[in-house]
């Protein structure tokens, strides 16, 4: 049976695949950049707020009218406006609601509206609102003839283009945006500076941004906070319209406590950063120990930001502790600044501060000559209709007769008096009680007025000059309310340069303290608090059949370099150790210590600038301190050993130290310049004696002028020194002689 229903294979059109994609990716890309994302640079608006506004508007939420339910104005937006999501219409709603996200709240909440802590709002069935005074400066002379209409997306109704209000929206609460290929971020401003900035741009037109920033000085975000740029680089980011501000808490001076302590309190916060997420963060860096400086931190905020800080001790420094927290968590963060908007023919493109300002008083000259003009038409349609009220009572007779005896009395009175179709129409509508003589006189002196402002109305229309006089009025007038003696209108962001937050070194975060440390022979390790007499039995406490290694002074603020036998450097920091109560901890939890290796040495790294590295096989170099640090657990080789020989040595060398003295097992001492031995941070080193039998016993440097020195036995603890060591100089590498009479029998030159 034959059909009429077209083939649907029939409107196939061949295309490249990719030819196609990209012409649809470009129709979503313009719609996502033109009628979502990026703000119109007339009214600082996307199409989600400017409708959510206009549907307000038609509720006649006011300030001074009551409340209603947020899932009403939702259901108005999204059934009549903006067929989007309900949710993601209520977020938006929400936000024009938050006084710390837009620096001048759009709509005004009675309900949750989310908090600084990062909050979500409540259901828009608990919540509900009403506009704010400056959503309608933003949208005033909307029933004036200032902008264009449109119709909504079903035909139904008509929505405006753009709203037509002084309020300088786009710059004083900013804007954030994705679109496709393009962003925008524009953070908030002062509403009065970007008033006295755009009336100085109406008196110079040709005034740069850098003249505009003697008016604007730079963000002002509603949670305050500092920014800390200097004038070069906030100029820079106003001329070109990208850049970035450094924005940081602001702390109060530290309160003093009782016993000399004191507290540090952050009263405000960066622009978009939850406070609950900064106390988080804070918590985290005393629970990782990670600035050890810091030991408490407490949230007593009401109304009003208060975050307590409570340093390890008094004797922190609080400078130190608050450029730390600046460095480590978002107390301190970058706010971008893209200004990228829609110009007056729907363009994305950026501005910079000028560029926005001028799209701005441009815009506002428009809607004042289209306001001018849309009022003259007001004007001449009264006019009209008061010349044929006044041709009415000055023949008045006639017209009662005319109406009394004419079945059709319009046409004969238009005819007769030379009326319009418009003025005949309102003398024939005009109530009996309009007919007395005082009215003639009230109608007179309405012409009067409405002819004076006629020509007033005319001559602004044709005058650029008179345009921007009275824009300049609309604008002083307009700032009366947001004026910086105003609570609205006070500047909350401090503007003050300030150097990035200096780094600081971990061992200047640690609180200076005196200890005691002390390694075992099975290798553990303690630190006792103060400088304690290593010769005291209570010290030197040990488990049974342990003994002491090594036990020397330091501070909390130390690190330690412990020497594997292997060659093997690793670090310790003092302040990490394990208390000296009970007998410590083993050294291997803290360090990988290869196979268990014995260890060789343990002193601390500011013992000397360099130190004395020498192996059982007689080879030995120089190498700094500094560079035997190690940065993890690992450590890292130093030496490299031959088979069967392990590191001996590990000795500071003294600042006058000029010889290098080394006797062997065989009981041979040689002596020669330190200046013969290599500064190494890795290797095997030289030849510092030769043997025949045995290996290495000691090594150390002294100065030859003085003569090497030695601890003599017994309980006197004297020392003897042999001062003509002449016999003993020999080359590097030699096989030496005995040493001096008396040398201790260990072969061992004796504590460094």
């Amino acid at each position: 049976m034959a059909t009429d229903i077209p083939d649907p294979f029939d409107a196939i059109v061949d295309a490249p695949f990719d030819e196609a994609l990209s012409q649809r990716y470009l129709v979503y890309a313009l719609s996502t950049i033109t009628a979502r994302s990026l703000p119109d640079v007339r009214d600082g608006l996307k199409p989600v707020h400017r409708r959510l506004l206009w549907a307000m508007r038609l509720l006649r939420l006011d300030p001074a009218a009551a409340y209603k339910k947020c899932a009403r104005v939702v259901g108005d937006t999204i059934g009549k406006y903006h067929p989007h999501g309900d949710q993601s219409v209520y977020d938006a709603m929400v936000r024009l609601a938050q006084t710390f996200s837009l620096r001048y709240p759009l709509v005004d909440g009675q309900g949750n509206f989310g908090n600084v802590d990062g909050d979500n709002a409540a259901a828009y069935r608990y919540t509900e609102a009403r506009l704010t005074q400056t959503a309608i400066d933003l949208m005033a002379g909307l029933d004036e003839g200032t902008v264009d209409y449109r119709p909504t997306y079903n035909g139904e109704e008509e929505e405006p283009e753009v709203f037509p209000g002084l309020f300088p929206n786009l710059l004083a609460n900013g804007a954030s945006g994705i679109a496709v290929g393009m962003a925008t971020a524009i953070p908030p401003h002062n509403a009065a500076e970007l008033i006295d900035a755009a009336t100085h741009l109406i008196d110079q037109p040709s005034a740069t941004t850098a003249d505009l920033l003697h008016y604007v000085q730079g963000p002002d975000f509603p949670t305050g906070g500092i920014v800390a740029d200097p004038p070069a680089a906030i100029r820079e980011a106003y001329e070109t319209g990208r850049g970035a501000f450094r924005v940081r808490a602001k702390f109060a001076d530290p309160e003093k406590l009782s016993g000399g302590t004191w507290q540090l309190v952050i009263t405000q916060i960066p622009y978009q950063v939850p406070k609950a997420k900064l106390i988080e963060q804070i918590a985290d860096l005393i629970n990782e120990k990670k600035l050890p400086i810091l030991a408490d931190v407490r949230d007593e905020s009401d109304e009003a930001i208060r975050i307590v800080i409570e340093p390890r001790s008094r004797a922190v420094d609080p400078q130190m502790l608050v450029d730390s927290l600046y460095r480590l968590t978002d107390l301190e963060v970058r706010i971008g600044l893209n200004l990228n908007v829609l110009d007056k023919d729907r363009t994305p493109r950026v501005m910079s501060l000028k560029e926005a300002l001028a799209a701005y008083v441009a815009h506002q000259i428009e809607v004042l000559v289209r306001r001018s003009k849309h009022r003259l038409a007001q004007i001449d349609a009264r006019i009209e209709l008061l010349d044929g009220y006044l041709i009415a009572y000055l023949n008045l007779d006639r017209v009662i007769q005319i109406i009394r005896s004419e079945d059709e009395p319009k046409p004969v009175m238009m005819a007769e008096f030379g009326l319009t179709d418009r003025q005949a129409e309102a003398i024939l509508n005009m109530r009996l009680r309009s007919l007395r003589k005082l009215e003639e006189f009230e109608i007179k002196k309405e012409r009067g007025d409405l002819a004076r402002e006629r020509e007033g109305l005319a001559a602004l229309i044709e005058s650029p000059a008179r345009q921007r006089t009275r824009l300049k009025k609309d604008l002083a007038k307009l700032r009366e309310r947001y004026a910086p003696e105003t609570a609205l209108g006070a500047r909350r962001t401090l503007i003050q340069e300030a150097a990035p937050a200096r780094e600081i070194p971990l061992e200047a975060m640690i609180e200076r303290e005196p200890i005691t440390v002390i390694l075992s022979q099975r290798g553990w390790i303690r630190a006792m608090s103060g400088h304690r007499e290593l010769a005291d039995a209570e010290t030197l406490k040990f488990k049974e059949g342990d003994g002491p290694a090594f036990a020397f002074h330091a501070h909390t603020t130390d690190k330690l370099l412990l020497a594997a036998d292997n060659g093997r450097f690793y670090t310790l920091a003092a302040d990490k150790l394990p208390g000296g109560r009970g007998f410590g901890e083993p050294v291997g939890l803290m360090l990988d210590l290869e196979n268990n290796a014995p260890i060789a040495a343990l002193l601390r790294a500011g013992a000397a600038e360099r130190l004395l590295l020498a192996a059982s096989d007689g080879r030995g170099f120089v190498a700094r301190a500094v560079d035997l640090v190690a940065e993890t657990r690992k450590g890292r080789q130093v030496v490299n050993l031959r088979p069967g020989a392990r590191l001996k040595v590990v000795r500071p060398i003294a600042a006058d130290a000029d010889y290098v003295a080394v006797i062997g097992d065989a009981r041979k001492m040689v002596l020669f310049p330190l200046a013969e031995l290599p500064e190494m941070t890795r290797g095997a080193g030289v030849q510092l004696q030769r043997y025949r039998d045995g290996g290495l016993s000691d090594a150390t440097t002294l100065s030859f002028a003085k003569g090497l020195s030695w601890t003599m036995g017994g309980e006197s603890g004297r020392t003897r020194t042999e001062a003509d060591l002449a016999q003993w100089r020999t080359a590097r590498g030699a096989g030496g002689k005995p040493p001096p009479s008396g040398f201790p029998r260990d072969n061992r030159f004796g504590p460094s």
